[in-house]
């Protein structure tokens, strides 16, 4: 099945007090790690939603500007399902460093043209590691333009008018899902793999 990927690193980074694309996991910036799981997965283009006063030329990615600046990653969606010429489009959150290609595959599987998936781990759902049709882009401009940033009203809005399934994982996949959000994650993330 036909898809492009799209890594949300365009935020602000506010409690991390730096650029989370650039923080190092292994040796390479976390963007670095995102993207080549996205082409890992068979995406046909990824395209990077990063920030205005950022170079990623050494991603060898295309670059998405949002269109609403300061409306949240729902608009780094929305860049994304604009530019895509796939029927899906993946989207991947630059903050989860201990995502693996296994749950990503299962989500895949449970798409089609039309329809894609969102993943639950019991009642917590995930919009950022998800797969949206580009049918949902009328959908996500009419959010934004109402100032509806919040992603996981998005997914449910999504669900609702048959766009995507929520496909519920098995728990052991809810590391993968981590994100760092502070120097403290980074910290408790090195500590724990010493």
């Amino acid at each position: 099945m036909k898809f492009s990927a799209v890594i949300l690193a365009g935020g602000r980074s506010r409690r991390m007090g730096q650029d989370k694309a650039w923080l190092l996991l292994d040796g390479k910036p976390l963007l670095a790690h995102q993207a080549e799981l996205a082409r890992a997965l068979g995406a046909e283009k990824v395209f990077i939603s990063g920030r205005s006063d950022t170079d990623y030329d050494a991603f060898d990615c295309p670059v998405l500007r949002d269109r609403l600046p300061n409306a949240g990653p729902l608009s780094g969606i929305e860049s994304a399902l604009t530019a895509i010429a796939t029927p899906l489009l993946f989207v991947l959150a630059v903050d989860m460093p201990r995502m693996t290609a296994s749950p990503l595959q299962t989500l895949l599987a449970c798409c089609t043209e039309t329809r894609g998936a969102v993943p639950r781990l019991g009642e917590h759902t995930e919009p950022l590691a998800a797969i949206y049709p580009k049918s949902a882009l009328p959908m996500v401009r009419e959010s934004l333009d109402n100032s509806h940033y919040a992603a996981r009203n998005f997914a449910g809005r999504c669900v609702e008018l048959g766009l995507v399934t929520f496909i519920d994982l098995p728990e052991e996949y809810s590391a993968c899902f981590a994100n760092w959000n502070s120097p403290a994650d980074v910290l408790q993330e090195k500590n724990g793999a010493d």
